[in-house]
């Protein structure tokens, strides 16, 4: 893992900084050389001795390290909140891939608190926007005022977003320039991935209904728009996961009698598409480009961790991409879960696709703000400001998050890509000794997941790892997909963490592997 020093002026430039430090002196009275001192002081992202801590403190996982918290809050959470609630795993505080319970006992983050945290918890680079806001650096903005930071980060996505140098000016500003299709140039700023992704529907909407009375005519106006998702193994949509707003969560197959009364009035329609299955995706995409239906969008995926982590394949997806491309049918790319998880943040880049729209957000802002983006081309830009207007997603300390995670994860991509390649490998080899009770490995890298043969195994499984406060979940409840244990450990994780890990599920699993044996002596 490579170290990385940084200051604020460095990340955000000079001339903004010296501006904020002459702003410091008047707004808070604060002395120059110590302004100056904030603005310019480089600060280590990832120090050795950070990274030793957290592997000591591995052999104490498990354990109460300190008294447990008395009189906690039991909050007023609704009846399946409560229900679901696990407090005595919930945060006193972290380090890295370690969590600190309210029962005392040190926990391991083992699936990065549900996708939030690729550098941990505490990263240290993130004291950069305790800098910031000792300097007076406001965070709240509205979208007519997007700060320095916002409009920086907007272009450090879409550098890192076209897989460009970061000398590359010349070619940035072509970039942002081009009216060309499939060129990723334009940000919008929101809150949640939920709505970054109903930001991309009500886009591919836009070619079919007018968002006001004033807007142009819609390009396919009086057909019905036919978004396609990726089915589950029994060929309805509940693999699909792209958000909670209503007409996303209509795409997996919730709000039924609604969907059924949109679907009659031919107001909109969801095509479920096999997974992998090129043919079956080519055939409907002909079905449904005929009056009265025009195909909206192909909304996914690439790592379905809604979905047992199972991976689209490069093929499919590339093939998919040009019979869409060819039918005029826009693509969305939902990166939510796999952003940051890969080396160059963008999985997508990978697999060499060209989407009109990828969603990101969870892993670039490393858990310290709730912050999403969507990246679209200038072909796709059809809604006005207010169209997709959410009134803090200009946050810019949310921004400065952002940018502190892309500096240390471009600076160590090839990192995350050993580790993941390590981490998989040794998942397979575990899979390979208990073939009785692991039907195969699925996801690719930090994002893999474990198939059991039956849904008992992995609920003891998870069940085992718990109880020595690693944390990962079994994911038995969806339409015929294989009883699954998840796991995501975060980019920061040493071979030791992985090693460490592996050994409990190894442990777990040999456990499970002699309880039929001494049930039949019983």
């Amino acid at each position: 893992m490579k170290t990385v020093k940084r200051s604020l002026a460095q990340l955000l430039g000079q001339n903004y900084m010296d501006s904020v430090v002459a702003g410091a002196a008047v707004l808070k009275d604060m002395d120059l050389v110590e302004a100056h001192r904030l603005a310019n002081e480089e600060m280590e992202f990832m120090p050795q001795a950070y990274r030793e801590k957290m592997d000591r403190l591995l052999s104490q996982v498990g354990q109460r390290v300190i008294a447990p918290l008395q009189g906690s809050s039991s909050g007023a959470p609704t009846d399946s909140f409560r229900k679901a609630a696990n407090p005595q795993a919930s945060p006193l505080g972290g380090l890295g891939y370690l969590r600190l319970g309210e029962d005392g006992r040190l926990y391991l983050a083992a699936k990065s608190e549900h996708y939030h945290i690729p550098l941990g918890h505490n990263f240290p680079g993130y004291q950069l926007i305790d800098r910031a806001r000792q300097l007076g650096i406001t965070n709240a903005t509205h979208n007519n005022t997007r700060g320095h930071i916002t409009r920086l980060l907007e272009r450090e996505l879409i550098r890192t977003a076209n897989g460009l140098d970061r000398a590359d000016e010349e070619e940035l500003e072509a970039r942002l320039s081009s009216r060309e299709s499939h060129v990723l140039n334009r940000v919008i700023n929101l809150d949640t991935g939920s709505l970054a992704c109903e930001a991309g529907i009500k886009m591919m909407l836009a070619r079919f209904y007018k968002l006001e009375d004033h807007s142009p005519e819609p390009l396919y106006k009086g057909r019905t728009p036919v978004f396609f998702v990726i089915a589950d193994n029994e060929g309805k949509g509940r693999a699909n996961y792209h958000g909670t707003t209503v007409i996303a969560q209509t795409m997996r197959g919730l709000w039924p009698e609604l969907y059924d009364k949109m679907e009659a009035a031919g107001i909109l329609q969801v095509c479920p598409v096999n997974i992998n299955d090129i043919d079956d995706f080519r055939a409907k995409l002909e079905q449904y480009n005929r009056p009265p239906f025009k195909t909206a969008g192909f909304i996914h995926e690439i790592i379905m961790m809604n979905y047992g982590g199972i991976k689209l394949e490069r093929q499919f997806l590339q093939e998919a991409y040009e019979l869409c491309h060819a039918h005029d049918t826009p693509v969305m790319c939902d990166e939510i879960q796999s952003c940051m998880w890969y080396p160059g943040m963008f999985l997508f880049r990978a697999y060499g696709l060209d989407p009109d729209f990828v969603i990101i957000g969870k892993g670039f802002p490393g858990g310290e703000y709730s912050a999403s983006r969507i990246l679209t081309t200038h072909e796709m830009d059809t809604l006005s400001q207010f169209g997709a207007l959410v009134t803090n997603g200009q946050e810019e300390l949310a921004a400065l998050a952002y940018l502190i995670t892309m500096c240390f994860a471009e600076e160590n991509a090839a990192y995350t890509g050993r580790m993941g390649e390590y981490y998989e490998t040794k998942l397979r080899e575990l899979a390979a000794r208990y073939p009785s009770l692991i039907m195969c490995i699925e996801g690719s890298g930090h994002l893999a997941t474990i198939f059991f043969h039956e849904t008992e195994q992995v609920v003891r499984f998870t069940e085992k790892l718990n109880g020595k406060c690693i944390d990962i979940s079994s994911q038995t409840y969806k339409a015929q997909c294989p009883p699954t244990a998840l796991t995501k450990p975060p980019i920061i994780a040493t071979t030791a963490m992985l090693d460490y890990m592996l050994a409990q599920m190894d442990e777990a699993l040999m456990q499970l592997a002699q309880e039929p044996h001494e049930a039949a002596q019983a």
